[in-house]
């Protein structure tokens, strides 16, 4: 058994988010922390889930999809393989931020927020990525990418892709 884990009294083991839905039956205000675990265990809040946590929480599971499309942190959907995101922020936007967006929009065939088809991309915006000496900038994963023009991110995008080609 690993930290990741616990056992019930009849030695069934149980994930971290099955371990809190047991332990905080009915608490008031487990809700959000409740969510997070779910995320954390499934990398996403899958319908699976939101009907547990609706169960243990006495809150209809339409209040529970709510909270989860309020808050911008949870998800309904896998994340794909690597996470895209492109800076808006003000050094980013005065050196061609949009042209940067709209290329990756194009390449990728999806909108912020979405993932591709095949799973290797969730494209997301975000205000700023703290790299402003290098605008206009994307990061995949943990990798920067800065003084971008279209041809370079086609080029990082198919370098990504490749990859997966090659491990297939």
């Amino acid at each position: 058994m690993t930290e990741a884990t616990a056992r019930t009294s009849e030695g069934t083991v149980l994930s971290p988010f099955s371990k809190m839905l047991w332990r905080h039956h009915g608490e008031p205000g487990m809700l959000i922390p409740l969510l997070q675990a779910a995320q954390d265990a499934y990398g996403y809040i899958p319908s699976l889930a939101i009907e547990q946590i609706a169960e243990v929480t006495a809150i209809p599971a339409s209040e529970v999809f709510g909270v989860i499309t309020f808050y911008k942190q949870f998800r309904l959907l896998p994340l794909g393989k690597y996470v895209l995101r492109t800076c808006k922020g003000t050094a980013c936007h005065v050196s061609g931020a949009e042209l940067i967006a709209q290329t990756v929009e194009d390449e990728l065939g999806i909108y912020p927020d979405e993932t591709t088809k095949d799973g290797l991309f969730t494209y997301m915006v975000v205000a700023c990525l703290g790299c402003c000496s290098l605008a206009p900038v994307v990061m995949i994963g943990d990798q920067a990418y800065g003084r971008l023009t279209p041809e370079k991110v086609r080029k990082i995008i198919k370098q990504y892709r490749r990859k997966k080609e090659q491990a297939a």
